[in-house]
């Protein structure tokens, strides 16, 4: 199984995506998210990730989505959460990211469908935040 983390950070009703720079999803648009590792929890790891692909210091302040994909050989389960913008340092690997852009949420929402890596897992937390449909952070806990 494969655990996916990261968060949705959002500034005068535009959102902060990243561009991949991975071969197979090379220039496509993303959520700033990745891999949970070895002995790290989710809210951590969520932190970590959104740090290492954009610069920023965030606060995680709810639930977005928990989602799960078939994959060939695995499963793979992606928690996104809201954030709260601590600290706006916008710095990357250009190995790994190509750019770190803002984009207006319904832009996003409405114009930018072949342009994301993955519909349903980029526009249904937006999509949650803009219903307010956030899920608690206390629902998240560590055992």
């Amino acid at each position: 199984m494969v655990v996916i983390v990261g968060g949705i950070i959002v500034k005068d009703n535009k959102v902060l995506l990243v561009q991949e720079a991975k071969k197979k999803c090379y220039g496509k648009w993303n959520i700033p998210a990745g891999r949970l590792e070895l002995n790290e929890s989710i809210l951590s790891g969520a932190i970590r990730e959104i740090k290492e692909e954009t610069g920023c210091d965030v606060e995680l302040t709810g639930i977005l989505n928990i989602a799960s994909k078939k994959l060939e050989n695995e499963t793979l389960v992606m928690l996104t959460f809201m954030t709260r913008l601590l600290n706006e340092n916008i710095t990357y690997n250009k190995n790994e990211i190509l750019d770190v852009k803002w984009f207006d949420i319904d832009y996003v929402l409405t114009n930018m469908d072949n342009d994301l890596r993955d519909l349903e897992a980029i526009k249904k937390p937006i999509i949650n935040y803009k219903e307010n449909n956030i899920g608690s952070i206390n629902l998240v806990s560590e055992i």
